[in-house]
């Protein structure tokens, strides 16, 4: 009789486990929960196009981050434009305070940004002083 007994218990195991796992029940269950992490997976505001930094807020930006790389005071703003992959500003900036400051040594950079307003390169473009007259071209 052990042997009959470990038998049924056995068979009794393997039934629940079989019943559990093979119902209609535990797929229906298992549907929702697959569908449900489609739809926070995939978020519509993803796809939704990005809120560009507008022209006025890309020129301070850029200003700013020079000033912190370079420790040199933006004096103004004086060219932006587009690109396919960001901004390029060019920033003019006192290189060399003097006395009187009409012979201050000024300098002319040009900045990169991305699409968000984030530095990615400037160069120094020229040197010049304040009250030199000098036509680019």
């Amino acid at each position: 009789m052990a042997t009959t007994s470990k038998t049924t218990s056995s068979d009794e195991g393997d039934r629940s486990h079989e019943s559990g796992a093979d119902t209609g029940e535990s797929s229906a269950k298992k549907a929702p929960a697959k569908g449900a992490a489609k739809k926070s997976g995939s978020a519509p505001r993803a796809s939704a196009p990005r809120r560009r930094s507008g022209a006025a807020q890309v020129a301070r930006s850029a200003a700013q981050q020079l000033l912190e790389l370079t420790g040199k005071q933006a004096e103004g703003v004086t060219g932006l434009s587009r690109s396919d992959d960001g901004w390029t500003v060019q920033v003019e900036v006192v290189e060399v305070r003097r006395i009187p400051d009409t012979t201050d040594v000024l300098a002319l950079y040009e900045v990169s940004v991305d699409e968000d307003g984030e530095l990615e390169s400037y160069r120094r473009l020229r040197r010049y002083a304040r009250g030199s007259a000098r036509e680019d071209g």
